[in-house]
C-alpha cells in the first residue's frame, strides 16, 4: 500500500494491533538526563513482541488484509527485524509468510525469524537482488508484498508508538528515532505533528549510511547508495514516501559515527540496564553529540530493538 498514512490511520492501526502488540514502558535515568542536560524518556521498543517495533508495522498490514489477500500469505525482504516480526504476526492470523534475506544478515535475526514458522529465502546483500527475489516470490504465490518501510499500512503501525508515548508522557518538546528505510520515522512524525505540531522531530543515523541526511540537504534522495556501518538496521537507503515525510515534517537527522553510538550502547546497558541493538543506540548517540537541540528539553527517544547476538558484541 504506497502513499502515506494520516492520523486517523494511525488511529485505526492502534485499535487493529491492540490485541496482538504489548505497550512498552517508558524509562527514565536521572545520571543520562545528567549526561545530556535535558529530560530524557526511553521509549523501549525492545520490549516489544519480537523485541522490535516492527511488530506494529508487520502486524497493522497482516490484519488490514481481506480474507481472500491474506489466504494467499504475505512476502517481503528483511535483513531481520522487520522479517521476524512479519513472520509473528502471519502466525497470529495462521497465514504464510516468505522473508528474502541477504547473505551476512545477523545470525540471531535469521533463527528467528525460522522460529516464528516463516519460510527463509536468501539472496546476494544488495536491494536489487533482495526486490528480484521478492518479486518472483510473489508471482509464484501470489502473496502480498508487506515492504519493511514503503508501505503506508506499515507507516501506520510504527506511528502507534507515539500516541502510547504522549499518553505516558506529557508535554514532551522533541522526539528522536533512529532512520534507516524511514518508516519508523515517518510514521512516528505524521503521528506526532496529528497530536502536537509544534513538537521538534530528529532523526539519527550513521555516518557510514548518512543517506537520509545528505537527502535533505539536498533536496533530493541520494543515489546509489553504499552503507559502512555496523548499525546493520540502518544500512537501507530512505524510501521516497518516507523522504518526502521527513522532509514535509521537518525532520532534522543527525549523523553519528559507530564508536558514538557503540559508547552510547554500552550507556544504555550500564544505566538502563537493557540490552539495545547498536542500531537502537544512535539516538541517545545523537543527544549526547548534539546536545545543544535537547538542552533543558523534554525528549523523546525510540529504542528500536534488542535481538542482539550476545556472541558477536560490537566492543
Amino acid at each position: 500500500m504506497s502513499g502515506l498514512p494520516d492520523l486517523d490511520q494511525i488511529r485505526d492501526a492502534a485499535a487493529r494491533i491492540a490485541p496482538y502488540a504489548a505497550v512498552t514502558p517508558v524509562l527514565r535515568s536521572a545520571r543520562l538526563d545528567a549526561l545530556a542536560g535535558a529530560q530524557l524518556h526511553f521509549k523501549c521498543e525492545n520490549l516489544q513482541r519480537g523485541g522490535a517495533f516492527k511488530f506494529r508495522g508487520a502486524c497493522n498490514a497482516v490484519w488490514s488484509l481481506d480474507d481472500a489477500q491474506a489466504a494467499r500469505g504475505v512476502v517481503t525482504h528483511s535483513s531481520g527485524n522487520h522479517g521476524n516480526a512479519l513472520a509473528m504476526a502471519a502466525a497470529t492470523r495462521g497465514i504464510a509468510a516468505h522473508v528474502v534475506v541477504p547473505e551476512g544478515a545477523v545470525r540471531a535475526k535469521l533463527e528467528a525469524i525460522e522460529q516464528a514458522g516463516a519460510v527463509l529465502h536468501r539472496c546476494a546483500p544488495t536491494t536489487a537482488a533482495r526486490e528480484a527475489m521478492t518479486a518472483e516470490l510473489q508471482r509464484q504465490t501470489g502473496a502480498e508484498l508487506v515492504h519493511p518501510y514503503a508501505d503506508a499500512r506499515v507507516m501506520a503501525g510504527q506511528g502507534t508508538l507515539v500516541l502510547e508515548l504522549m499518553r505516558q508522557v506529557e508535554g514532551l518538546d522533541a522526539l528522536i528515532t533512529p532512520v534507516g528505510g524511514g518508516g519508523l520515522a515517518a510514521g512516528c512524525a505524521i503521528a506526532a505533528h496529528g497530536l502536537k505540531p509544534e513538537l521538534a522531530m530528529y532523526g539519527a543515523e550513521p555516518t557510514g549510511a548518512d543517506d537520509a541526511a545528505r537527502s535533505l540537504a539536498q533536496g533530493a534522495r541520494v543515489e546509489p547508495f553504499q552503507a559502512d556501518t555496523l548499525c546493520d538496521g540502518l544500512r537501507t537507503l530512505i524510501g521516497a514516501p518516507n523522504f518526502d515525510a521527513l522532509r514535509t515534517h521537518r525532520t532534522q537527522v543527525i549523523t553519528v559515527s559507530d564508536e558514538e553510538t557503540i559508547a552510547a550502547m554500552k550507556l544504555l546497558w550500564r544505566e538502563l540496564k537493557l540490552v539495545v541493538e547498536v542500531s537502537s543506540a544512535t539516538v541517545l548517540a545523537a543527544v549526547l553529540k548534539q546536545a545543544e537541540h535537547f538542552a533543558g528539553r523534554r525528549v523523546g527517544l525510540v529504542l528500536t530493538g534488542g535481538n542482539v547476538d550476545l556472541d558477536a558484541l560490537p566492543w
